[in-house]
């Protein structure tokens, strides 16, 4: 039976049904490739976007997810004393390789490869937040509490 969503937000709501919580992806009419662009479709402030970025380590090349508050712009030496390493910026071809997903959809779970991810305590302030969902225009509620627990993530200050 067919969702009617798009294959990548699909492969995600089906992932999101494996941890038993009511987490409907939604595809919207305008693009949520970027926090603001997000929070415009949506309704919400940009503060609520949980925007899913990718990083590697400078020396083990490993991916690293940290999920950060719409508004906040992470603080690679501040993450690297959670870390133990630098922090490089990964490239497309990279986030794809490694989470199955491109730039601007890439979601907190449903990733091609277990991925060690991190969440910005400043998200934990709201009520609800809205997380990328496999594509430039799919988008699912949750609250933060099932964030961190879905992505196993652990809380840090980002900034």
């Amino acid at each position: 039976m067919s969702s009617g969503l798009k294959k990548s937000a699909e492969k995600v709501q089906t992932a999101l049904n494996k941890f038993g919580f009511e987490l409907n992806v939604v595809e919207l009419p305008k693009s949520t490739r970027t926090a603001q662009e997000a929070a415009n479709a949506i309704g919400c402030t940009v503060s609520q976007i949980a925007k899913s970025l990718v990083f590697k380590g400078k020396t083990t090349q490993k991916p690293l997810l940290i999920i950060a508050s719409g508004t906040n712009r992470v603080n690679e030496k501040a993450v690297k004393n959670y870390v133990g390493e630098e922090l490089e910026k990964a490239d497309a071809k990279f986030v794809s390789e490694h989470t199955g997903f491109a730039i601007g959809g890439v979601p907190p779970v449903g990733h091609k490869n277990p991925i060690v991810t991190f969440i910005d305590e400043d998200l934990l302030q709201y009520e609800e937040i809205w997380a990328a969902d496999g594509t430039p225009n799919a988008v699912f509620k949750l609250t933060p509490k099932v964030l961190v627990e879905i992505t196993k993530g652990r809380v840090i200050n980002i900034k």
